[in-house]
């Protein structure tokens, strides 16, 4: 078989897709979201791999900032639209991809990549490695109570258009996205993203809603939501379905959960994607009722070890030598020395003798905070070579917030 792996022509981009949606169960995306995919590819970071005129593969990737522990905001590539045809997998085209991107990201100089993976074996031996988790969940409103904090019952909402409070919910949006590792900064363009909604995505659900908290004139908080009715023989069976909620204060985010709670005629909230430690499972009264599910979030990789471990912050603070692995990006092998505190960090190349040892894997997990080093030794993945190196370096990982991506890409 002979195949081309080249960059992506504004003039190919239909086939290009097209692909990508046959690789992913051949159901056509929306107008609305072709349109949108589209305007954001970002050409010179795309590629197709092509079987004469067939395109056969593709991956790309955003550019992004994100937010990791002290809140830093560290650019970032957003892999995506990674999929191979059925007819050609397993002949090296994938490796070939990641191979090519992994290279030009060190090139172009950023030392994280993150995505979201359809299927968690995948990237693993690129060198990925699941850095956060998302919280689902599916809350019985009609068992469930609320225990608020004073003040919110003083909390003014109002229902509007989402897009009439667009700018006004990306300010808030904004002010989080410091605050939780894992957040991304929002870059052109993608404040309308979280707006789409095609009718043929609905599945019987409203158009999208929103309520936004209000104080001063000023928004400070928002929620944005579908309805899905639906009735059986007990009566009025509807969901509320949340599409996201932001809000700094307590009472503000107390109320925005109250109003889901109420909406007449339904009797659940499915929540798509939370942070592990959201504090809406410390409101309700019976987290039994909640449904709750973990699943993997975002999957990191350091692209380059040294520099971003010198970008993020340190819970404690921290002198050792870590040893690691990274066979797929060999220039991250080796010892390495890390120095470092809440105020910052030095990691350099060092030949002093390794004190703990791991993969370049098990060393993203960790990097937003929200995976111990210490849980990974449990799985005889991370070893520890000196006596109270894990101990220290697991403390000095940790992230109070847990990481969360806040959507997919």
């Amino acid at each position: 078989m002979t195949t081309e792996l080249r960059s992506l022509r504004p003039d190919e981009w239909d086939r290009w897709f097209r692909m990508l949606e046959v690789a992913f169960g051949g159901v056509a995306e929306s107008p609305q979201w072709r349109a949108r995919y589209r305007e954001l590819t970002e050409f010179e970071r795309s590629v197709g791999v092509w079987d004469g005129d067939t395109c056969v593969g593709a991956s790309g990737a955003f550019s992004f900032r994100m937010t990791v522990p002290g809140g830093a905001s560290v650019p970032t590539a957003g892999v995506t639209m990674v999929g191979v045809l059925p007819t050609h997998r397993r002949r090296g085209i994938l490796r070939s991809m990641m191979r090519r991107q992994l290279d030009n990201l060190r090139e172009r100089g950023e030392p994280l990549a993150a995505l979201t993976a359809s299927e968690p074996v995948i990237y693993g031996r690129f060198g990925y490695g699941v850095a956060s988790e998302q919280l689902s969940a599916e809350i019985d409103t009609a068992r469930v109570r609320l225990d608020v904090p004073e003040g919110t019952g003083r909390v003014r909402l109002r229902l509007t258009e989402p897009d009439s409070v667009r700018e006004e919910c990306e300010a808030v949006y904004a002010a989080a996205v410091p605050t939780r590792p894992g957040m991304l900064a929002r870059m052109p363009g993608w404040d309308q993203v979280p707006l789409l909604d095609p009718e043929q995505d609905r599945a019987g659900a409203s158009p999208l809603q929103c309520v936004v908290a209000e104080s001063g004139g000023r928004v400070t908080g928002f929620a944005r939501y579908a309805v899905r009715p639906d009735w059986d023989a007990s009566g009025a069976n509807g969901a509320v379905l949340l599409r996201d909620l932001y809000a700094p204060d307590p009472a503000v985010y107390a109320a925005l959960w109250q109003f889901l709670l109420d909406i007449d005629l339904t009797s659940r909230i499915e929540v798509r994607s939370s942070p592990a430690d959201a504090p809406w499972r410390h409101l309700v009264s019976d987290v039994r009722r909640c449904g709750l599910r973990v699943r993997d979030g975002v999957h990191l990789r350091l692209v380059d070890v040294g520099r971003a471990l010198e970008l993020r912050s340190y819970a404690r603070e921290l002198d050792t030598v870590l040893d690691v692995t990274d066979p797929f990006c060999p220039w991250n092998e080796g010892s390495w020395r890390l120095a470092a505190d809440s105020k910052g960090a030095s990691c350099e190349r060092t030949t002093a003798p390794a004190e703990l040892a791991l993969s370049v894997n098990d060393l993203a997990s960790a990097y937003l905070g929200g995976t111990s080093l210490a849980a990974l030794a449990g799985t005889g993945r991370v070893r520890e070579l000196r006596p109270g190196a894990l101990a220290a370096a697991s403390a000095a990982f940790h992230s109070d917030v847990a990481p969360w991506l806040p959507h997919g890409f």
